[in-house]
């Protein structure tokens, strides 16, 4: 059976305490919790180390570990990578955010953060794709270094214009050359740009540079909250045979937080006891 862990944000933008969040989803059947650093705090990126032991032992308390962190820019407005006037800062913030997952005990980080890599005007796919591979190289190195794995996350073209297929991500950490960075599948910007999602995990995963799922609907909602195909999703990830942590991530509720949590991982669970 495949592990669930589950992005925080709804539960606390609900004001659930994190004591609170891990103790729902370690009720749900979840393994972990994916933190969204603003959730943290003001500025995560320079939480104490007192203060990131009591992170990790809150979560730790409920039988759950910090698989990882996503939205890792969120919280930085002021932030850009493709800004040379403003990515030197976003570098430095990012260095620390992999230290802060590593700290955490966390195996992964989602870069999304659509707001903070936006194309330049007039610049190129190739010039792009040389641009970002310079800004992470030492992001990556600092990831090997750490024992993590960074993400880079394709996004919808509604949301960005520098990284939306899958072939972009792979093209971006190939070009980066390095273990430590790898791209992801969200099943709800996948679905919405190169569906099918089952046949992009069969197209990918097998190649290594897959080093993260998300699960969602192109709705926005979680698993069972639309009419995405999860059940040939499921069976691809079973084929190509996923082994790491599956993260539900819903933008939206379905009456609330914990029951939109529960829907999600209710879905897939009984999809992987059909396909078994």
């Amino acid at each position: 059976m495949l592990d669930y862990t589950l992005c925080n944000e709804l539960l606390a933008e609900e004001g659930k305490s994190l004591a609170e969040q891990a103790r729902i989803a370690a009720d749900l059947g979840y393994v972990g919790l994916e933190l969204a650093p603003a959730t943290l705090g003001a500025a995560p990126h320079r939480l104490s180390a007192s203060e990131v032991v009591g992170i990790r032992q809150t979560v730790e308390d409920a039988g759950l570990r910090v698989t990882g962190l996503h939205w890792l820019l969120s919280g930085y407005p002021e932030l850009s990578i493709t800004d040379p006037a403003r990515q030197r800062r976003a570098r430095d913030v990012l260095l620390r955010l992999v230290d802060l997952c590593a700290d955490l005990g966390g195996a992964v980080l989602i870069h999304g953060s659509p707001k903070q890599r936006l194309r330049p005007g007039g610049m190129g796919d190739a010039a792009l794709t040389a641009h970002l591979a310079a800004f992470f190289a030492p992001v990556a190195a600092q990831a090997v270094a750490r024992g993590v794995t960074y993400c880079i996350e394709p996004l919808s073209r509604a949301e960005d214009n520098t990284v939306n297929t899958v072939a972009d991500g792979v093209a971006l950490a190939e070009a980066i050359a390095s273990p430590g960075f790898r791209t992801m599948i969200d099943m709800s910007a996948a679905g919405q740009i190169e569906p099918p999602v089952a046949e992009l995990i069969r197209r990918w995963v097998p190649g290594g540079m897959i080093g993260h799922i998300h699960a969602n609907d192109t709705n926005r909602g979680a698993p069972g909250m639309g009419d995405d195909p999860h059940f040939e999703i499921i069976k691809a990830l079973r084929a190509v045979g996923w082994d790491k942590p599956v993260g539900v991530e819903p933008f939206r509720c379905l009456i609330d937080a914990s029951v939109t949590a529960a829907t999600g991982i209710a879905t897939l669970k009984a999809y992987e006891r059909a396909a078994a």
